[in-house]
């Protein structure tokens, strides 16, 4: 495992040869709002995502769900590392065969899933990386049913996805009853396609979506760097949160 260190508050293990955590990942947690109820994460890789909102206080606790026995493990020890053992329920198991009795128990679930189909680009060698990349443990319809199940009535769900799959994204929301509620696009500059999008969505609701203004991360596409953040995207890492206003 290698350690990395992405903030002032938390430290991460990573297994060699899985996909490491990248700007998807921090920007859904920062995407995610403060909630004093139950919460669950679908696909919880290391738990970066978890232990990122617990760090900035917005969960009291989390359940992380992970398929990969090893990913699970690693997952526990980053509990472990930065003091949330106790926060964080690790469950080493695939989440269409989470029992019957976790239905409707949550208030948020979220999750990064994989964004690309089995028969798109090219399969890794490494089964830790196709589980992270590829829909090898579930599709994104099998995630919005898994996370519609698990949701109480009026629960939210959170994810963050691919922009070029929003249509069937949201097209499996609605077929699970989670009526999408905002979409943020993420754009890397203003010269550039959007490269994701941010949504929430809450179960049982009436439909009316806000598309929110986008999120533009650098202020050039000559310095794609942190240093070239936009004072948005610097905000946005530093305090961990989002405006209300992409929300």
């Amino acid at each position: 495992m290698k350690e990395e260190r992405i903030n002032n508050n938390v430290v991460i293990f990573e297994e060699g040869g899985s996909l490491a955590f990248g700007t998807d990942a921090y920007l859904l947690s920062a995407f995610i709002k403060k909630s004093s109820g139950s919460v669950c994460e679908l696909g919880a890789g290391s738990g970066v995502i978890s232990l990122l909102c617990l760090a900035k206080g917005k969960f009291k606790s989390a359940v992380c769900v992970e398929v990969q026995e090893k990913m699970a493990e690693i997952c526990r020890v980053n509990a472990e590392k930065n003091g949330f053992e106790r926060e964080i329920s690790v469950i080493s198991s695939d989440m269409r065969d989470l029992p019957a009795d976790m239905n409707g128990t949550f208030d948020v679930v979220f999750s990064n899933p994989p964004y690309m189909k089995m028969t798109s680009g090219k399969l890794s060698v490494s089964n830790a990386d196709v589980a992270c990349r590829h829909e090898a443990h579930g599709t994104i319809g099998d995630f919005c049913k898994t996370a519609a199940r698990l949701l109480k009535f009026g629960g939210l769900f959170y994810a963050v996805y691919r922009p070029d799959r929003m249509a069937e994204l949201m097209a499996y929301c609605k077929a699970q009853g989670l009526a999408v509620k905002v979409a943020t696009l993420v754009y890397p500059t203003v010269s550039h396609e959007p490269c994701a999008v941010l949504i929430r969505a809450k179960k049982g609701a009436s439909d009316g979506m806000k598309a929110s203004r986008p999120l533009i991360m650098y202020a050039s596409k000559e310095n794609m760097t942190d240093a070239g953040f936009t004072d948005e995207m610097k905000n946005i890492y530093e305090s961990g949160d989002f405006d209300d206003v992409f929300r």
